[in-house]
């Protein structure tokens, strides 16, 4: 009686693949080919974000200036000297401040006005596509081009000025150092709407509708619906609208440049990127602008690290 061959018989599933293949899977993934796909992002974030926030934070620790291309000069590295000048200097502390101003108005009508306006457009049955285009167009409409109807309207003769008569504030709306803040916060809100609005639709699809039927069974209106079963359903999505909303505000430079002539009246809109721009390219100190940007950046993502801990990215 002859031996069986063992000639092409499988391997054992038992038996584990030699270091080679494991070291690959480990650099590679499983799936090799989405990593060549997703490659050209990558580079995309190293080139345009990952590098520019590096040399950043090099510039921020150096003595640094801008030169004609070509030419070596010493930048010698000054240590915490330029984040000192940031931090004594009250300009910078009074962006700050405009920037806390505009996220405690910004922010909340952001979520607010976004979930209601989602939650009533994913009721609506009839001409739900037109409602929808007419939220999200400003938000894909030049900030150039609809600054000008802001003017028109809050301008010192605009027509909520005519409106409200004696009740009109004098200095008007964008020339008041209390009034122009809330108001380029007002019109932020108004322009980035239409974009959170898709975010919190996307949201509601996912939540079942059984819910409602049962909840409407049970005797519940539609208001206590929406808070015991709408707001706990988009949880990951106030999330995520809570953290662009910040985002957004803390790199605040076009708005208040365009609606208030760079700033104004006094810095009483001066943001922080507007800083950087006055510090680093028109007065030519890119050292201290990049401290600024650095300490910026800091501040976001603690800000970001505070609205996980209290809006959760995570529903329970």
């Amino acid at each position: 009686m002859t031996t069986p061959t063992t000639v092409g018989t499988p391997r054992d599933p038992g038996i584990s693949p030699g270091p080679a293949p494991r070291r690959r899977n480990r650099l590679l993934g499983r799936q090799p080919l989405g990593l060549a796909f997703s490659a050209p992002y990558i580079i995309y974030i190293l080139a345009v974000l990952a590098f520019p926030l590096g040399y950043a934070v090099y510039i921020s620790f150096h003595d640094f200036f801008f030169t004609a291309p070509g030419v070596a000069v010493d930048r010698p590295f000054v240590g915490f000297d330029n984040y000192a000048t940031v931090l004594t200097d009250p300009d910078v502390g009074r962006s700050f401040a405009n920037i806390g101003v505009f996220l405690i108005i910004n922010v909340p009508l952001t979520v607010g006005l976004s979930l209601v306006l989602a939650n009533a457009l994913n009721r609506v049955t009839r001409l739900r596509t037109f409602f929808r285009v007419s939220y999200y167009v400003p938000y894909v409409t030049a900030s150039v081009a609809v600054v000008g109807v802001w003017l028109f309207l809050f301008g010192q003769n605009g027509l909520v000025n005519s409106i409200l008569g004696e009740l009109a504030p004098d200095p008007s709306w964008l020339v008041n150092s209390g009034l122009a803040m809330p108001t380029v916060a007002l019109y932020v809100t108004w322009k980035q709407l239409g974009f959170f609005i898709l975010l919190y639709l996307a949201a509601l699809q996912n939540i079942p509708e059984e819910l409602y039927e049962s909840a409407s069974v049970d005797g519940a209106g539609k208001i206590r619906q929406f808070f015991n079963i709408t707001i706990p359903g988009v949880r990951s999505a106030s999330f995520l609208v809570t953290l662009l909303a910040t985002i957004t505000g803390a790199n605040l430079f076009t708005e208040p440049y365009l609606l208030t002539g760079g700033g104004g009246p006094d810095g009483a809109s001066t943001s922080p990127v507007f800083l950087m721009y006055q510090q680093g390219i028109l007065q030519g100190n890119p050292d201290t602008a990049a401290a600024l940007g650095v300490i910026l950046v800091l501040g976001v993502l603690l800000l970001a690290l505070i609205q996980r801990r209290f809006v959760g990215g995570k529903e329970d």
